[in-house]
């Protein structure tokens, strides 16, 4: 499975980088998030209900940020594991680039599914991973967009 994009946040490079590091922002970003726990600057531990298609199931994952280069962009190496439901792995590659106050973002993904996700079928997995990227990135905007606090961080729901 491929998946690319790019789209322009209205927030300035370094908010949106500092937002796509923070657990607390990622958690209500993710589609499914129930957990987001950082185990090191580089690593950090999801727990996802995902639903694609007939298969619903708990994923635990890992993911690796490599080839960092700070309010610019990463690779993250990414699995998870649904049990029976089947796994993903794969690898993104992430930029960021100003255009005045707002940022352009622009990402590539490249994964395998197994297991019963696997079986599902390419279209309706693209589909489906596609729709949780836009579901992400249009709660990443929205989270940007309701700043609150005199040093303009990310708000982030209880």
């Amino acid at each position: 499975m491929e998946l690319s994009g790019d789209l322009l946040i209205g927030a300035p490079r370094a908010k949106v980088w500092q937002a796509l590091n923070d657990p607390g922002v990622l958690v209500h970003c993710i589609p499914g998030c129930e957990e987001v726990q950082r185990i090191s600057p580089n690593e950090t531990h999801t727990r996802v209900l995902l639903k694609m298609g007939p298969v619903r199931a708990r994923f635990v994952g890992k993911i690796l940020m490599t080839d960092i280069l700070p309010d610019q962009g990463c690779t993250l190496n990414f699995e998870g594991s649904g049990g029976a439901a089947g796994f993903a792995r794969g690898t993104s590659v992430v930029s960021l680039d100003g255009e005045g106050d707002q940022t352009r973002l622009r990402y590539s993904a490249n994964a395998s599914v197994g297991g019963k996700l696997g079986q599902i079928g390419g279209r309706m997995i693209d589909a489906s991973a596609k729709q949780m990227a836009d579901q992400f990135f249009s709660a990443l905007q929205a989270r940007l967009a309701s700043v609150s606090g005199d040093d303009g961080t990310p708000a982030v729901a209880q």
